[in-house]
């Protein structure tokens, strides 16, 4: 981006020259301060008409040299006028693919293509043995580098999706700290790019809401999801304890509600009339009352079976 302190002086023009003073007009009628017979040398010399235009040859030569200098400062700032334009055009237009993507684009569509979808661990060593005359190893390996730190690419690894071979075939699940970092790194990325304090709170709640479904498609314990991606950083880690909070506070408003719904003895719909809820949203609390009771008994029952 240009500098807004820089000043564009392409389309500045020069100093003009100093204006010439209008020539006295011709005519054969004698002028009132034309020298008479009497006068003497002295008077007629100082009568004595200035050259036509009012300038001595010092001025007209001193007015070419202003328009000289003029026109060549001109000359000389108009070059540094457009490599002042030529920054903002060239960052307005699209960075134009790494030619490596490109040609794993052809090879390979459907994970380089219009959707990406996370890569096995080691398909850099796989590339390479597949087409070792189609890419040099370092060339490839930076190509890489800027797939997997892309946005598209982090949104996939965020959304939780498994990891694919070169054939487009699930071999594996996302791990989870894996979906917590790529979610981290998008907002980083969106809070660099929203300078305005309601701007950024809304972002934080969308990043808690985020890591709190991250979290229960883990499949882990809360405590040890967050033993799992403590970081050093006390902002992180803030986000992180409030996800969990929320967590902690949707399970205690779906227990309740089970609670409710077991003594009323209604059935679903009537429940959820009642209460002015639609009835796929009891059914979903009441599901996850239900999970979070059986929960503690199942991770006590391999605990007793290896007793």
């Amino acid at each position: 981006m240009t500098d807004t302190h820089e000043i564009d002086v392409s389309n500045a023009a020069a100093p003009a020259a100093p204006e010439a003073t209008q020539a006295p007009a011709e005519s054969g009628a004698p002028s009132e301060h034309a020298p008479s017979e009497t006068a003497s040398p002295a008077e007629r010399a100082a009568r004595r008409p200035r050259r036509r235009g009012g300038k001595t040859r010092g001025d007209r030569a001193g007015a070419q040299g202003g328009g000289q200098t003029a026109a060549a400062a001109a000359t000389e700032t108009a070059p540094a006028a457009a490599a002042a334009k030529k920054p903002g055009k060239e960052q307005g237009k699209a960075r134009a693919p790494h030619p490596v993507l490109e040609k794993l684009f052809e090879l390979y569509p459907g994970l380089f293509g219009a959707r990406f979808l996370p890569l096995k661990r080691g398909v850099y060593e796989e590339l390479v043995a597949r087409h070792p005359d189609a890419f040099k190893p370092e060339d490839l390996k930076l190509a890489m580098g800027l797939h997997a730190r892309s946005t598209r690419y982090l949104e996939s690894v965020a959304a939780g999706h498994p990891r694919h071979d070169l054939e487009g075939q699930v071999v594996e699940p996302m791990a989870p700290e894996h979906v917590h970092h790529a979610i981290l790194e998008l907002h980083r990325r969106r809070q660099m790019r929203t300078p305005d304090e309601e701007g950024r709170a809304s972002l934080r709640a969308q990043t808690v809401a985020r890591i709190a479904r991250a979290i229960e498609a883990s499949g882990l314990p809360r405590e040890d999801y967050a033993v799992l991606v403590r970081s050093r950083d006390a902002g992180i880690n803030a986000i992180v304890d409030e996800a969990l909070a929320s967590l902690a506070a949707q399970d205690a408003k779906a227990e309740a509600l089970l609670r409710a719904f077991e003594a009323g003895g209604k059935s679903e719909q009537e429940f959820a009339d009642m209460y002015g809820m639609k009835h796929g949203e009891v059914t979903r609390t009441l599901q996850r009352a239900r999970a979070a009771q059986q929960a503690p008994a199942a991770e006590a029952a391999p605990a007793t079976s290896a007793d």
